[in-house]
């Protein structure tokens, strides 16, 4: 075995969780080497949150601009996608440079390297010719790949995922969409309204097939009013590519688009971690983690590798249980005293709570002295960025049927809403409650709407904390509000 090199933690990828417990670690005084291939942040800054949102929230504005002849008189719109382009180069990517984000990790303490790690036994890193072995800890946060399904001919073309929709300069004609989930949509939208025609292919029965059907629904209907066809249950056989063009076969039926975008998933690519030098089956879809992000002896892991969803604010909820958890590991193998806290849960720069016997500190609010938090996903957020938004907590309906709970369901339109009715043009929504009716508490909801994804925090406060149905009932709603409607779902739930 090649000589290692003693350090307290490695962390192999820095995606948005992995950069955020590397940088808090080695903010606590730790030892951190950061293993990165691509582009420290991960997905998020570069084409997944951050640019794709730049594109709807350009997108958003041609359609408020038009929707000006319904509310105020008359406009004319123009697109132009040069300015949208311009933004996601220069403000959000720096032309997809990481510089910035390897020095605000170096700057903390950190020592970068760039490559592919994986492990090489216990408590061993592998990066090229170089081994560095963890005293205290090793992080896995490598994230997950986009998933191209097996259709035969796809692999032989030059098909777009979302890395090369989000870097387009220029807009194609047309545009085929192979997935009908959160990206799928989003990216249809923002196309479709500066004047690409484009096809949505999905092979479920219905878009955003993981919500609500009523939210299919609307989302459908709304992305159908923005000129896109959405075709469901159609599952594509075969694909061809004529040099300009693209062709996607289903049965006897084929649809064509300048380019194709294909979003059918992403999958974390375990086989190159090196998993199975520690005992770990590397053939699973993710990798398993327990409460404390545990993986095995002396590795942790953090992000979408662990499966519990491709979502930037999971990927930082688990770093803080990471963080508390490894310098808690540090401080019982350096053998000192519980901590007054062990380290913050939130995120955020490192400051004055004593995390190892006074040796090291990471700021926030602290845990209860010698604990460390576990992850709970029962009041997990999202929301699929569309016009109108979708957001969704917690169980569906269905999902709470099939686990045998005693439902209730309450229901409102938010056009019936006095801000829906004010808001008129674009006010496509409701609010969805499901309740365990022998507990007396909201176990799911979903909010669609021009605010959809700000009114459902409400919504996760009351999943979260099981705030009781009699409570929510008896509270003050302001008016008149998007989220006024939350009370009207309520009086409906039966």
């Amino acid at each position: 075995m090649a000589e290692s090199e003693l350090v307290d933690v490695v962390v192999v990828g820095l995606g948005v969780g992995g950069e955020e417990v590397a940088g808090r670690l080695a903010e606590a005084g730790l030892a951190v080497v950061g293993i990165e291939r691509d582009l420290v942040g991960g997905e998020c800054p570069y084409w997944g949150c951050i640019p794709s949102k730049m594109m709807i929230r350009a997108a958003n504005a041609l359609a408020e601009a038009r929707r000006v002849n319904e509310l105020a008189g008359s406009a004319e719109v123009r697109p132009d996608w040069a300015p949208v382009a311009k933004r996601i180069r220069e403000e959000a990517t720096d032309t997809w440079d990481d510089r910035v984000a390897v020095d605000r990790f170096t700057g903390k303490g950190g020592r970068f390297v760039r490559g592919s790690g994986r492990l090489d036994g216990p408590n061993r890193v592998r990066v090229g010719d170089q081994v560095f072995e963890a005293r205290y800890a090793v992080v896995l946060g490598t994230g997950t790949r986009p998933s191209v399904p097996p259709i035969d001919g796809l692999a032989d073309t030059p098909y777009w995922t979302n890395h090369q929709a989000i870097e387009v300069e220029e807009l194609p004609e047309s545009l085929l969409v192979l997935g009908g989930g959160a990206i799928g949509l989003e990216l249809a939208q923002v196309f479709a309204r500066f004047g690409v025609r484009v096809i949505v292919v999905e092979a479920a029965d219905r878009v955003l097939a993981v919500e609500e059907p009523e939210a299919s629904e609307v989302a459908a209907e709304a992305l159908r009013a923005d000129g896109v066809e959405i075709h469901t249950g159609v599952k594509a056989e075969r694909v061809t590519h004529d040099g300009t063009s693209f062709t996607v076969h289903a049965g006897d039926r084929a649809f064509g688009g300048e380019k194709l975008l294909v979003v059918t998933g992403r999958r974390a690519h375990l086989e190159e971690l090196g998993l199975d030098s520690v005992g770990i089956d590397c053939t699973q879809r993710y990798l398993p983690v327990n409460e404390r992000m545990h993986a095995a002896e002396g590795i942790w892991a953090v992000g979408d590798l662990t499966g519990e969803g491709a979502f930037t604010h999971i990927a930082m909820y688990q770093a803080g249980i990471v963080v508390a958890d490894v310098l808690d590991h540090v401080r019982r193998m350096k053998g000192g005293p519980d901590a007054s806290g062990t380290a913050s849960v939130v995120g955020g720069a490192a400051g004055a709570v004593s995390a190892v016997g006074g040796a090291m500190s990471t700021g926030g609010s602290a845990v209860a002295p010698g604990s460390v938090p576990v992850a709970d996903y029962r009041a997990l957020p999202r929301v699929t960025f569309t016009d109108p938004e979708v957001g969704a907590v917690g169980l569906t309906e269905q999902q709470a049927r099939s686990r045998g709970i005693n439902v209730q369901v309450g229901y409102t339109d938010l056009t019936s809403s006095t801000r829906g009715w004010i808001h008129k043009a674009g006010s496509a929504g409701f609010i969805k409650l499901v309740a365990d009716a022998d507990r007396g508490v909201l176990i799911g909801a979903t909010s669609v709407g021009p605010a959809g994804g700000e009114v459902l925090s409400a919504l996760v406060v009351a999943v979260h904390a099981a705030v009781p149905v009699s409570q929510l009932r008896h509270m003050i709603y302001a008016y008149p509000t998007f989220h006024r409607a939350i009370e009207d779902a309520l009086r409906n739930l039966k």
